[in-house]
């Protein structure tokens, strides 16, 4: 405890003199004010008397005016505690004012766009584009997608589900405290980019996942795409496919590129996806011209955050070249094991048509790629193999002897040569179109029936089409009526003849034909691709002309499991009485 001596007090303060002489205080002249120590009493007041009865009150009164000093009581400190205690409501108040105007953001603590920037100029505006994707609807045939390395090569699950068990990394991304999308999810991401690919010894081809990919539109030498078909009439079909600069698509890396910054080498690209029969394989050009690029001179217009499939189109106006595109990003997708089903962006040029009904069905959103206007970087893509790679192609020169079943059945006796795959995909193409719940509701009862009779149309198809179908039935009006006449008079159960004039009809209102009928009846086209999207238990009559015969449908039906019959005609006219004797004994066989 420290202690204060008379002599300090009265040279620091020449005026208490006068209160020790000062008669008033009627201090007794034979007292003497000692020099001893004096100690600070915790009993004085706070606040002393303003009556000083003898000299040892002067020093209370200066102990007194330190220990306020020391106990913050003094009124210069008391200034200081109000001024603090005003800055730090001042704060309080701007902090509330910040948080009621701009509430946190619900990302789940993703980071913002921005901070991918690149910090040197040219510093675009960059806008990010995040949607949550639509969720995979519930589907009764849905297997696990397992990536199995001991799979065989060429079973039913190499060609139709997950064959891709042999990986190449040709880029390896650096470990770092940032985060990037994993299957879809928030996760730890590399400083850099990355690149895999998973190789199918069965398909001859490979799914590729990318991190951090920027495509730069201008650098792809293609047609813009998505015009209404009126407007782009006489184009040639090179223009709308697309040809690649380098640089055209880029991986972002911590580093410099050494080189010509080149990914892929020639030889790796015929290890990871061969040319094969595809004279035009776009998705090899893409990886040829695909380069590395610094972080810091990566320039990013707009970021896509969510899962992102890459697609070029070839006959993107038949539908059975559509279905195995189709196909083909559905199994992309299922890969990958996205938890939503992705974004998807065109990589070609080609002009609006009915398919993009499905397509936006199908998938989250649709894009073309020159619908961008500088770069865009996607957090994570895939490059989807061509439609021409799938088993749904590939079967129409080479044998797969797959078996379509049910995912129970499969469940309770697995086997090689049976699939459920593309059964699984027509429920996902109901479903699309929220059609899958209705499949209980349809009647299956013999005393009603309804048959589709699937027509060719004239319609305009793409920019170099006359707008005329090549026949494949040269009497078809004459069986429909023929149909018609017979389904009136018949007795047994009540039967409907359905017009299937497809050409005409939206695509939700083909599959709900396609799903109701019990019977679907046409001459060979591509119309008849819709049976994939046929329920269990439908049965497929083709007219098949001696002039094109195809295996495509007989394999379609075989591979998901439908009856198929075929009526093979001399030339392209079909016998009426034959027609009507065949539908009439499918229809007896199914108890009508």
């Amino acid at each position: 405890m420290r202690t204060y001596s008379l002599e300090h007090h009265k040279a620091k303060d020449q005026r208490s003199r006068q209160y020790v002489e000062n008669p008033k205080f009627n201090l007794n002249s034979t007292h003497q004010l000692q020099a001893s120590p004096v100690s600070y009493d915790r009993n004085l007041p706070i606040f002393p008397s303003q009556n000083l009865s003898n000299k040892e009150d002067l020093v209370d009164r200066t102990q007194q005016k330190y220990t306020r000093l020391c106990i913050g009581t003094h009124p210069i400190l008391m200034k200081m505690k109000e001024l603090l205690i005003l800055l730090i409501a001042l704060n309080l108040i701007i902090l509330c004012y910040y948080f009621l105007s701009f509430p946190p953001s619900n990302n789940n603590g993703k980071r913002e766009a921005a901070a991918f920037l690149p910090k040197k100029p040219p510093k675009a505006q960059t806008s990010k584009l995040s949607l949550n994707g639509k969720p995979w609807p519930d589907l009764p045939s849905y297997l696990p997608w397992h990536s199995n390395p001991k799979l065989a090569a060429r079973s039913c699950e190499g060609y139709f589900g997950n064959g891709f068990t042999r990986p190449f990394r040709l880029l390896h991304g650096e470990d770092s405290r940032n985060r990037e999308l994993k299957n879809g999810n928030l996760a730890e991401e590399a400083k850099g980019g990355s690149l895999s690919c998973a190789y199918s010894e069965t398909l001859e081809s490979s799914i590729c996942e990318a991190r951090k990919l920027v495509m730069h539109p201008e650098r792809i030498q293609m047609s813009k795409g998505g015009e209404d078909i009126g407007s782009v009439i006489g184009r040639n079909e090179e223009a709308e496919l697309p040809s690649y600069s380098p640089g055209a698509f880029e991986i972002e890396s911590p580093h410099e590129a050494i080189g010509d910054g080149r990914v892929v080498n020639p030889e790796m690209l015929e290890n990871i996806m061969p040319q094969g029969a595809v004279q035009t394989h776009t998705m090899r050009s893409l990886l040829l011209q695909l380069r590395l690029v610094p972080s810091a001179d990566s320039i990013c217009s707009q970021w896509i955050e969510e899962p992102t499939l890459i697609v070029t189109r070839f006959e993107y106006a038949n539908l059975f070249h559509t279905f195995t595109d189709w196909y083909s990003a559905y199994v992309t997708s299922r890969v990958a094991g996205l938890p939503r089903r992705p974004r998807l962006i065109f990589v070609d040029g080609h002009c609006k048509s009915p398919m993009e009904e499905a397509w936006e069905a199908l998938f989250t959103s649709v894009v073309y790629a020159k619908n961008f206007s500088g770069p865009v970087c996607f957090r994570h893509a895939l490059l989807t193999p061509l439609g021409y790679e799938t088993a749904l192609f590939k079967g129409l020169t080479e044998s797969i002897p797959c078996y379509g079943c049910s995912a129970n059945e499969l469940k309770q006796k697995p086997d090689d040569r049976r699939t459920a795959r593309l059964v699984e995909f027509g429920e996902m193409f109901r479903a699309a179109f929220g059609l899958l719940s209705a499949d209980s509701r349809i009647s299956r009862q013999t005393s009603s029936l309804s048959v589709l009779f699937v027509r060719r149309e004239d319609y305009l198809a793409h920019p170099r089409h006359k707008g005329k179908v090549e026949s494949r039935l040269s009497n078809e009006e004459e069986v429909l009526h023929a149909l018609q006449k017979w389904a009136a008079n018949h007795s047994r159960c009540n039967v409907n003849i359905v017009n299937g004039l497809f050409a005409h009809m939206s695509m939700i209102d083909q599959v709900g034909a396609v799903q109701a009928a019990s019977v679907i009846v046409g001459a060979h086209g591509a119309g008849l691709t819709h049976i994939i999207a046929a329920r269990p238990g439908t049965v497929i009559l083709e007219l098949i002309s001696s002039f094109y015969r195809r295996p495509h449908f007989s394999l379609i039906s075989q591979w998901t499991g439908l009856k198929y019959q075929a009526i093979n005609l001399e030339g392209s006219v079909a016998k009426c009485p034959e027609v009507v004797e065949a539908l009439s004994g499918i229809l007896e066989g199914l108890g009508c």
